[in-house]
């Protein structure tokens, strides 16, 4: 194993499991990384325990206090560029520049936290003479963090820096395929001077998840997974009364008008469909051909091809996934897609153990087939014809997801008719995978999130916190 055999991070320390352990096997070239804890609900415990006793004191430090331990694990990150970059390739498969990517994000996210004195620093109003009301953010308590496996660094910061900057304290459950860099992350911070107890990681698979939602010292979770799991979460988290929001899969459509621009366009949807292997909620699944855009196509097609796996393209998460991926692929083709550009049975010379998808681009599907509907989560770009806008949209909105919807064009009513229409939290005018920048928050619509609110940006404070409201009478 190039890693040691982790294990759990509680109040601090590191302890070792009571319970069976699994393989991290990297997507790279099937090395086997290290060994995971599955975990019993006697670790959860013990976890929940620390960070239950760490509360009193975390959450009573100033704001300011607690971002300063933000401020230097934000350094932290930036100095660990490098090492966390290449950790994420190996356990997640996805290139060192977009794992790069990742953690850049991850310091965007952090420095957002780091902010929060300036983004709550509360109101106080005299509401008649000798009457003062204010209003302060308090923390909920005990919370957790449940993540995927796709994004192993970005996704843990969408909730990690806003959370505990804001006096909570947590349960972190990465996904067991990418359990590497979430332990790093628990290193950083401890050596950002995060106290003992204020952050813990528990391993596992979905036993753990499970106990987490039942824990009835849990306040409030963060869960990002596909749409059936979110569901389940979300259930079974409000059914113990716990705040909660569950992000889930999509099935994002691109609209293309005749008139978009041809080299912006085909770069922009080859990009969108195949970053990341496709292995993102914000993914190309549906180009949405409008009327004559034959030419765009062939772009598309072109610049997809020059996606070569190994090199700029990485390798999806699993040989399961390969399998359903490529899957995917035989039914459509059955079903009379075209196969523009096939991805299926790709090795990479030097990593034939490795789990590769090559680019994928298939024409002339129709909403009936399967793969117009369901999330296949890889490299593949499907292509449905339309005749016109109206169709384009009325296609968009019979998804049941609405994570991302785009439209390509020259032309600003087409744009504003689109964006005014779309059933989708995040859209895209030229812009292939729209997620906000900070504080512009990232959530989607339908079933691509159960609970209210998003889960990045200046709405997640209240989704981290309970006002408190203040009225004061002093009598002369």
């Amino acid at each position: 194993m190039k890693y040691a055999p982790l294990a759990n991070y509680i109040n601090g320390n590191a302890v070792p499991t009571s319970g069976t352990t699994k393989d991290v096997i990297s997507p790279v070239n099937g090395e086997v990384l290290s060994t995971v804890p599955l975990s019993t609900e006697a670790e959860l415990e013990a976890a929940v325990t620390a960070a239950k006793a760490a509360f009193a004191s975390w959450s009573t430090q100033t704001l300011r206090q607690r971002c300063d331990v933000f401020y230097r694990y934000r350094n932290l990150l930036q100095d660990n560029l490098d090492e966390l970059s290449r950790i994420c390739h190996e356990e997640n498969g996805k290139t060192i520049g977009e794992s790069k990517a990742e953690v850049l994000k991850a310091i965007e996210l952090t420095e957002l936290a780091c902010s929060l004195p300036n983004l709550v620093a509360g109101e106080t109003l005299e509401v008649s003479p000798g009457f003062d009301c204010s209003i302060q953010q308090a923390p909920l308590g005990v919370v957790s963090c449940i993540t995927p496996f796709n994004f192993p660094i970005m996704v843990p910061h969408w909730t990690i820096p806003m959370a505990l900057a804001l006096g909570n304290t947590m349960i972190f459950k990465p996904s067991e395929q990418v359990p590497l860099s979430g332990a790093r992350v628990a290193e950083l911070l401890t050596q950002a001077g995060l106290p003992d107890g204020v952050f813990n990681v528990v391993h596992g698979d979905k036993q753990v998840v499970q106990s987490i939602c039942n824990h009835a010292d849990v306040e409030a979770l963060t869960f990002v997974g596909s749409t059936p799991v979110a569901k389940t979460v979300y259930a079974q988290a409000t059914a113990t009364y716990k705040r909660a929001l569950a992000m889930g899969g999509a099935k994002n459509h691109l609209i293309v008008m005749p008139d978009a621009d041809v080299e912006h366009t085909a770069a922009n949807v080859a990009a969108s469909a195949c970053g990341c292997a496709g292995q993102r909620c914000m993914a190309a699944a549906t180009m949405v051909a409008v009327g004559e855009v034959d030419h765009i196509v062939e772009q598309v097609v072109n610049q997809s091809r020059a996606l070569v796996p190994g090199e700029n393209l990485g390798a999806v998460i699993s040989a399961d996934a390969k399998a359903r991926i490529e899957n995917f692929i035989n039914e459509a083709e059955e079903q009379g897609a075209s196969v523009l550009l096939d991805g299926r049975n790709t090795t990479v010379e030097g990593c034939e153990n490795g789990t590769y998808v090559g680019p994928t681009v298939l024409d002339n599907v129709t909403p009936e087939m399967n793969i117009a509907s369901a999330e296949v989560f890889g490299p593949v770009l499907s292509i449905i014809r339309t005749g016109n806008l109206d169709e384009a949209i009325e296609l968009e909105n019979a998804s049941p997801y609405g994570n991302a919807a785009v439209v390509y064009t020259q032309d600003g009513q087409v744009a504003r008719e689109f964006t005014d229409r779309a059933s989708a939290g995040m859209i895209g005018v030229n812009v292939g995978v729209p997620v906000p920048r900070e504080p512009f928050g990232f959530g989607g619509w339908n079933d691509s999130r159960f609970g209210v609110g998003d889960i990045t940006g200046r709405g997640s404070i209240q989704f981290w916190t309970q006002s408190k409201k203040i009225t004061s009478h002093w009598v002369e």
